[in-house]
C-alpha cells in the first residue's frame, strides 16, 4: 500500500468503514511508515473532535419548503410558488476546530500574514473536512449521506472532488431527499461556467418531479439563460409531470 493510497483510508478507517483486509493492509502501512501514522494521529484526533459534536435536525424552514412544495406539486399548482429561502441543511461543523484555530491565532497575535504553523493548520481542517464530506456521501445509510451533503457547505468552492460527489448525488442517490439537500448544496460551487453547465445537463436525468423543480429554481436563481434549451424540451415532453412542465415555462418567463 502506497502513502497516498493509505490516506485515502482515513477516513473510512476512523469511521469503521474498511473491510478486515483493507483494515489489516492499512494497519500495516502505519506500522512502517512514520510520515502516515504521524498524519494519522494528527488528524484522527480531529476527527474524535468532528464526532464529539452533536447531531444537529434540519431547520423548520426545510420541512416548510419541502412539504409547500409537495402540495403545489400534488395540486398541479407548482407555477404558483415565490422563490422561496434555500433548503440548505446547515449543521455546526467542527466546533473543536474553530476554537483550535482561534487559540492558534490569537497567539500569534492574529497578524494579518498567518504565521506557517496556523496556515498549516487550515489547510489540515480543509482536508479534513474533504475527507469528512467524501466519506459520508459514500454511506449506505441517507442520513449519514445528508450529513455529508451539510459538511459539503464547508469545503473551499473550489474543491472539484466534493463538486464531483455532488453532482454524482443529484443524479444517482436513491434517496429524493439527499437529491434535493444535493441540489441546494450545489450553489456555492456554481460560481464557473462548467459546473453551472453541469447543473443544466442533471435536469433531464432527474425522475423527480420534486428534484426536477429544485433544480429549475437552482437555474432560475443562477440565472442561468444556458438552460432555456433543456426548459423548452421539458416543457415539450407530454411525459413529464404537469407542475413540471408549468414551473419551466415559469422559468423561463424569468429568464427572458
Amino acid at each position: 500500500m502506497t502513502c497516498d493510497e493509505a490516506k485515502q483510508l482515513f477516513a473510512d478507517y476512523w469511521s469503521h468503514a474498511l473491510s478486515d483486509e483493507e483494515e489489516i493492509g492499512f494497519e500495516a502501512h502505519l506500522g512502517a511508515c512514520q510520515a502516515c501514522r504521524t498524519e494519522a494521529e494528527r488528524l484522527g484526533a480531529l476527527w474524535s473532535d468532528l464526532a464529539s459534536l452533536p447531531v444537529e435536525q434540519p431547520g423548520a424552514g426545510l420541512r416548510a419548503r419541502f412539504y409547500e412544495t409537495l402540495a403545489a406539486y400534488r395540486s398541479g399548482a407548482v407555477e404558483r410558488l415565490a422563490p422561496l429561502p434555500s433548503r440548505r441543511l446547515v449543521w455546526q461543523i467542527a466546533a473543536g476546530i474553530a476554537l483550535l484555530l482561534a487559540g492558534v491565532g490569537a497567539g500569534y497575535g492574529l497578524r494579518p500574514n498567518p504565521a506557517p504553523e496556523v496556515v498549516q493548520l487550515r489547510e489540515e481542517v480543509a482536508n479534513m473536512r474533504q475527507l469528512v464530506a467524501l466519506s459520508l456521501l459514500q454511506q449506505q445509510s441517507a442520513s449519514e449521506r445528508l450529513r455529508g451533503v451539510s459538511y459539503a457547505y464547508r469545503v473551499e468552492p473550489s474543491d472539484s472532488e466534493v463538486l464531483s460527489a455532488l453532482l454524482n448525488t443529484v443524479n444517482r442517490d436513491s434517496n429524493v431527499n439527499v437529491r434535493l439537500a444535493a441540489v441546494d448544496a450545489l450553489h456555492p460551487f456554481a460560481s464557473s461556467a462548467a459546473t453551472r453547465s453541469a447543473i443544466v445537463q442533471a435536469l433531464p436525468k432527474q425522475t423527480s418531479p420534486l428534484v426536477q423543480v429544485a433544480l429549475i429554481d437552482l437555474l432560475v436563481d443562477l440565472k442561468e439563460r444556458q438552460a432555456e434549451p433543456e426548459l423548452r424540451q421539458l416543457l415539450q415532453n407530454s411525459a413529464a409531470d404537469t407542475g413540471v412542465r408549468e414551473r419551466a415555462q415559469w422559468a423561463l418567463e424569468r429568464l427572458q
